[in-house]
């Protein structure tokens, strides 16, 4: 079976941002942004997406283009072991995770978004949410409509239906995001909505930096769509003649970008039209508060403006949420595809039928949704990248720096040994610290006497680590 591959530099970069800009960027980043100090959270977010994050989505994608597989083929063909193709499954898995709760928000952002050109919720946003939200047929029934419309791009393969359809979502989402942004800079309540947003409060990051810089690697890992494989697949359809260190600074950039410019649409809003709600977060937040806004927006030359601009935003949010859910779904069908033969349409529908009812648990259940799209997702994210980078740096070894080195430019080939030395050993110790520290925290531990034991802990994880895997090729 020829494997398919992508038909031009754009489409894969457009398809990984796509992947990487979605819910994460839209809505919980602003929030996350306004409630962790402002700008001083945005410039420890930067710091961690620019020390982290793009050399660990460097990391994937040298794995993936080296070997031109899904996840767990490419750890086993990599490096000949079991245990490796089982970490690289284990990533599938969390593949499927991520689609169970993050099809059920979908749904939501469908159903507001078909219902915004009649401005059903406008009348009571709370009791709407609260209605539709769980524990409803049709909250199922909505999640069941958002998978279809995920299967449908997914099943026309990669150039014609992944690729030709981020190419037209993405710059899609870009302009209607910077249109809604510069008509949001003129409502009356703009510049507050700017100070709440994006003031500084450094006290509040001094005194809570040990809680933010979890959430704050939590964020970067989520929205650059690393940890779960994503990136391992999308870029096994690469050629070898890109550059990866290029492709992966765009694709943060652009990333970053959504994230800030979504911001700039919501908080004006919220303060000239729900200031009530500037202080919420959550998917209430999104639902309750900026439906508020919409639905106090008033009529302009007989426009009714805030249906208008209701469907405009819940419209871009629904391109954001399909950009990513079709690259969760791609790592499964990837999988079944490389490891077992089977075709794409056979392996989509498998997957919907599997999906489907594991988002009806999620849609149910708001206890079973809160642990999942919480706790559990944080956790697995933050492991898989780690076992990832441990594979780049001392499994790989030299080799991944060869692998970095490829169609790149002679500034950027010098950077592939301390790129190494970065992903195989210091990013290693701050994810054990930061899987640990979310571990302790699931469990109600905290303290300055834990913070130490967990750096202890996290070191010898660490050198144990380095010391197993440690081969002739190695980092060190």
């Amino acid at each position: 079976m020829t494997r398919e591959t992508w038909a031009t530099r754009l489409g894969f970069i457009l398809a990984a941002v796509g992947s990487a800009v979605g819910l994460g960027n839209i809505w919980r980043f602003p929030w996350m942004t306004a409630e962790n100090g402002g700008s001083a959270f945005l410039i420890v977010y930067l710091g961690i997406v620019l020390l982290v994050g793009v050399p660990g989505l460097l990391g994937e994608f040298v794995i993936g283009r080296r070997a031109k597989r899904n996840p767990a083929g490419a750890l086993k063909a990599l490096s000949g072991s079991r245990a490796w193709e089982l970490v690289g499954g284990a990533s599938v898995l969390t593949a499927v995770v991520l689609l169970s709760f993050y099809s059920v928000v979908g749904g939501w952002i469908l159903r507001y978004f078909l219902a915004s050109p009649t401005g059903a919720y406008f009348g009571a946003p709370g009791p709407y949410y609260d209605a539709i939200a769980f524990g409803t047929p049709e909250s199922v029934a909505f999640g069941l409509l958002f998978l279809l419309a995920t299967g449908g791009i997914v099943l026309a393969g990669v150039r014609r239906g992944i690729e030709l359809g981020t190419k037209v979502m993405m710059p899609a989402i870009l302009l209607l995001l910077v249109v809604l942004a510069g008509w949001a800079a003129f409502q009356p309540n703009a510049g507050e909505g700017y100070a709440f947003y994006l003031g500084a409060d450094w006290g509040s990051l001094q005194a809570n930096f040990l809680d933010i810089l979890p959430a704050a690697a939590g964020q970067a890992l989520f929205t650059l769509s690393i940890g779960a494989g994503t990136m391992i697949t999308y870029a096994s359809y690469l050629g070898e003649d890109r550059s990866l260190p290029f492709d992966g600074a765009a694709i943060a950039g652009l990333n970053t970008v959504v994230g800030v410019l979504a911001g700039l649409v919501v908080f004006p809003l919220l303060f000239s039209f729900a200031p009530e709600a500037a202080g919420t977060s959550g998917p209430g937040a999104l639902f309750v508060g900026i439906a508020g806004a919409f639905a106090n927006l008033p009529s302009l030359a007989g426009l009714p403006m805030g249906r208008l601009v209701a469907t405009v935003f819940f419209g871009v949010v629904t391109l954001a949420a399909l950009s990513s859910s079709i690259s969760m779904l791609e790592i499964p069908v990837a999988f079944l595809v490389d490891e077992f033969g089977v075709s794409r349409r056979r392996a989509t529908v498998g997957l919907l039928a599997l999906v489907s009812g594991t988002m009806a648990a999620n849609a149910l259940s708001p206890a079973v949704f809160g642990f999942i799209a919480g706790t559990l997702v944080d956790l697995l994210l933050t492991a898989g990248l780690l076992a990832f980078l441990l594979f780049v740096g001392w499994v790989l070894g030299r080799d991944a720096a060869a692998e970095f080195a490829k169609g790149a430019s002679e500034f950027t080939q010098s950077l592939a040994t301390p790129w190494l030395l970065a992903v195989g050993v210091a990013l290693p110790l701050f994810l054990w610290f930061t899987l640990l520290t979310g571990i302790f925290g699931a469990l109600g531990v905290g303290g300055a006497v834990e913070t130490w034991m967990t750096v202890v802990i996290a070191a010898g994880l660490s050198g144990g680590a380095f010391l197993a895997l440690r081969r002739p090729v190695s980092v060190l």
